[in-house]
């Protein structure tokens, strides 16, 4: 396909994305607001059955937590060739009430609003990169299938099992988070497990008998220092002990702590021998009496960059030079459903979404002139698989 084609038949959806994006972020989806991030599912449900794809509606899944909104599914059917898996992550970080309080707006060449980049925007560019190739009478695909994820900003305990299903019987994953703040897109990122560890000593009355008591808000900040010493032990390792939290008032030596820390690393060989420290430390207390249980609320392997993950970047590096800007790819240290579409084998590019930046913050931001150009990238990248 001429890419320069697609990128006009992109640039003349302009006005209509600006106006969709407008709609979706100002409607609050945090993603324990199940009702919220429902209504983007009708919105994405609605854009499938209008153009025409199969679509699939799954309800959160029993025992992952919290209630969470639906996961959507959608599939447009070619004439042959690779099996295109897309995904786009309808929830936000943002409380209710945010949309209201500041609404999506618009200055210069900058959109601003709760979940604006992170990942409304991206969320369209889907739809209409989808939209701009049928317009193009592109349907050399075998399938092109559409993940709209309900809770990806909690690590999609909900639709993890949709994905991986999924991954396993496509070709490539291409992840629709927004390119980097300078354009880059992204080939790999850190795996990440989240630990919540639970220290219990004994109470005592702090000034009669205080030798009596075990404390574990003392064993925990032993523990807290020799977790955070890990940080940089192996290349790229982080840790970060994030909470430490215990007792119930200064007269009372404390009986229960809890520390919850952060895990991540470039590849899994680093991530096993950060976890196997976290767990042997948390094996030997530092104080006679004491009981620590550690559990890992959540992980994700890291995204690495394969041969076949490779190849993307080198496609994508090619269709943006024919249309006319220079690309380049990163490594990030947060975790996406690129993560998990990798970790099942399936080669993955991630950050193809419009440029934007600050995310989870007040000041998110999405470049509006990046918006035509990056949805011709997308759809760009789905001809030459």
């Amino acid at each position: 396909m001429d890419v320069l084609a697609i990128r006009d038949l992109a640039a003349a959806h302009h006005e209509g994305y600006v106006a969709a994006l407008r709609a979706i972020v100002n409607v609050d989806s945090g993603t324990f607001d199940r009702a919220g991030v429902n209504r983007i599912a009708d919105v994405c449900e609605a854009r499938f059955h209008e153009r025409g794809w199969d679509v699939e509606r799954i309800g959160g899944v029993p025992g992952t937590g919290p209630e969470l909104g639906d996961t959507v599914v959608g599939t447009l059917h070619g004439a042959g060739g690779a099996r295109v898996l897309m995904i786009g992550h309808m929830d936000t970080v943002f409380d209710g009430g945010t949309a209201s309080e500041r609404p999506f707006s618009v200055s210069g060449d900058r959109a601003y609003g709760p979940g604006v980049s992170d990942m409304k925007g991206g969320l369209l560019s889907g739809f209409f990169a989808a939209d701009v190739l049928r317009e193009a009478g592109f349907d050399a695909f075998e399938h092109i299938t559409y993940v709209c994820n309900p809770d990806e900003e909690i690590g999609s305990p909900s639709s993890s099992e949709t994905i991986r299903r999924l991954a396993a019987g496509h070709d490539a994953a291409l992840i629709l988070e927004s390119g980097r703040a300078n354009g880059a897109i992204v080939s790999s990122r850190k795996g990440t497990t989240d630990y919540v560890i639970r220290i219990h000593g004994r109470a005592a009355h702090a000034g009669v008998e205080p030798d009596e008591g075990r404390s574990a808000v003392i064993e925990a900040a032993h523990k807290a220092i020799e977790i955070a010493d890990i940080h940089g032990r192996w290349p790229g390792v982080t840790c970060n002990v994030g909470v430490l939290r215990g007792g119930t008032r200064s007269n009372v030596v404390a009986e229960d702590a809890v520390l919850e820390v952060d895990l991540r690393a470039p590849e899994l060989a680093t991530l096993q021998e950060a976890r196997r420290a976290i767990e042997a430390i948390c094996a030997e207390p530092a104080m006679d009496g004491m009981t620590i249980s550690v559990r890992a609320e959540g992980s994700h392997q890291p995204m690495e960059k394969t041969p076949a993950s490779q190849r993307l970047v080198d496609a994508a590096v090619a269709v943006a030079g024919e249309l006319g800007f220079a690309l380049s790819d990163a490594a990030t240290g947060g975790a996406s459903d690129g993560n998990t579409t990798s970790a099942a084998g399936c080669p993955t590019l991630d950050g193809l979404g419009p440029v934007g930046g600050g995310a989870h913050s007040r000041d998110e931001w999405l470049d509006l002139e990046s918006v035509a150009p990056r949805i011709a990238l997308l759809a760009g990248v789905i001809t030459r698989l």
